[in-house]
């Protein structure tokens, strides 16, 4: 497993808007931070991208919902929907500011 993952690093894709407007983007960290993820490294993930974990939850549930039908799921898609979008903006604003 561990192998797979450390070829990963060779194959990320750059970010465009860094690269020719030399600011971050949103969605800036997320690949590193999924690689350290699967790395085993859980809290350098989270101080990467914070906004990896509720999206993982999202699509956890995304799967879990394809198997067994829940109650309400879409309102707690639509809740997980939005704490993914809350915690990326905060990441995204905390970075322009604290950089």
């Amino acid at each position: 497993m561990f192998l797979l993952v450390k070829g990963l690093e060779d194959y990320m894709l750059p970010c465009v808007t860094k690269k020719y407007f030399g600011i971050d983007c949103i969605g800036c960290g997320l690949q590193r931070s999924a690689v350290l993820f699967l790395k085993g490294q859980f809290v350098d993930s989270f101080l990467m991208y914070p906004a990896l974990y509720p999206m993982l939850l999202f699509f956890a549930f995304l799967i879990f919902d394809l198997f067994i039908k829940i109650k309400h799921s879409e309102k707690i898609k639509l809740a997980l929907v939005a704490f993914t979008l809350l915690a990326a903006v905060t990441n995204y604003i905390l970075k322009l500011y604290i950089n």
